[in-house]
């Protein structure tokens, strides 16, 4: 069975950051199992887009999600970066809403 993923590198990046904001791009690389010159091509191209602020801190970058900022994403209704996080981010299984099956 072929290895689908749902989401972007681009998007796992973000989801990785929300939780490792002073992650080395190293890291980032091994946890989304791409070369170190693909992860920095990402947070090049999630920085110059206005995605990630990086910034020193010491000898390290720490990266801040501009999470106000829109998707931009032809197919679903305009979302900020932090309601889409949300959505993909829970802290364990959640409860169905009411009048949803489970």
């Amino acid at each position: 069975m072929p290895n689908v993923r749902f989401l972007t590198n681009h998007a796992r990046a973000m989801l990785y950051f929300a939780h490792h904001p002073d992650a080395r791009l190293v890291d980032l690389a091994a946890a989304l199992e791409v070369s170190d010159r693909t992860a920095f091509g990402i947070v090049a191209d999630l920085t110059d887009n206005g995605y990630l602020v990086k910034e020193r801190d010491g000898r390290r970058n720490r990266y801040q999600i501009q999470d106000h900022l829109t998707v931009e994403d032809s197919l679903s209704r305009e979302l900020t970066v932090r309601q889409v996080l949300d959505l993909l981010v829970t802290d364990g299984p959640q409860p169905p809403r009411t009048g949803q099956r489970p």
